[in-house]
């Protein structure tokens, strides 16, 4: 697995360099469009797509690919996401940041076998700070070996994504959220939120909607730096099982107070 790493980080900050942050502030509206409400997508990530769909395939043959983009286009590729050795990419995370002009966003990639994500890649193109981990190998920020921290205030800190949760369920989780937790805003970019619980900013973070580009990256970062990342149940992600619900911690002992709040 390690004599992939300097070949992807080559490819990812390549993209970032060559087509994302060219597009950046600088995107006319025919280049933005939406695939579904308050879901963008840009000429940045189809091109970024592309690039990295390509350059994945020459760096590791026998796998397959799995982007965020090609599934729009094509449902039903999303069908074989945990099934064999598959790269998962999500060409730019936080593309209605990217398309407004502000930040954050990344790129995402990450390599699954049998819904097992073996590696994970996290690239902020703004700043540069590149996030990975790997299976067994512990989570690193631009090279350093990093441990999921707590915060530091009175109550936890957690950023709750209720965007895909019906009215019903999104009043509940506010009423239950606000006893225990001190509420910020989500970020609006898996790549963003995974990287603050490991880094001391937020302690919990629920996700209603789980698709593979979004989550497979960041679950494996928290998971391998000593925080948790699993279903609502308790079991393990795995890539290709598209159920509803995920949260993540920044220490096993949060998350299962937070479950035991918010879940019962």
């Amino acid at each position: 697995m390690l004599e992939l790493h300097e070949p992807v980080i080559a490819l990812m900050r390549d993209v970032g360099r060559d087509i994302i942050m060219p597009r950046y502030r600088n995107l006319s509206s025919d280049q933005i469009s939406e695939k579904a409400a308050d879901d963008f997508v840009t000429i940045a990530d189809k091109e970024s797509e592309i690039r990295l769909a390509e350059g994945l395939a020459a760096i590791l043959p026998e796998a397959g690919v799995i982007g965020e983009e090609a599934c729009a286009a094509d449902p039903a590729i999303l069908d074989r996401a945990g099934d064999g050795l598959n790269w998962i990419i999500d060409p730019i995370d936080g593309t209605g940041n990217f398309a407004s002009g502000n930040p954050p966003f990344g790129i995402m990639v990450a390599l699954a076998d049998a819904g097992t994500t073996l590696a994970g890649w996290i690239l902020d193109p703004l700043t540069g700070r590149l996030c990975h981990a790997m299976l067994g190998g512990g989570s690193h920020v631009d090279g350093q070996q990093v441990q999921a921290r707590e915060t530091e205030g009175d109550l936890p800190v957690a950023a709750i994504s209720t965007i895909f949760m019906d009215p019903q369920e999104r009043a509940d989780m506010m009423r239950r959220s606000q006893a225990i937790f001190t509420l910020v805003d989500i970020p609006r970019c898996a790549a963003e939120q995974y990287p603050r619980l490991v880094l001391g900013q937020n302690d919990v973070s629920v996700f209603a909607r789980v698709l593979p580009w979004d989550h497979a990256a960041g679950t494996l970062f928290v998971n391998e730096a000593g925080g948790c990342c699993q279903r609502l149940d308790g079991t393990p992600y795995k890539v290709g099982d598209l159920r509803r619900g995920l949260m993540g911690a920044s220490s096993p002992r949060l998350w299962d107070k937070a479950a035991a709040t918010l879940f019962d």
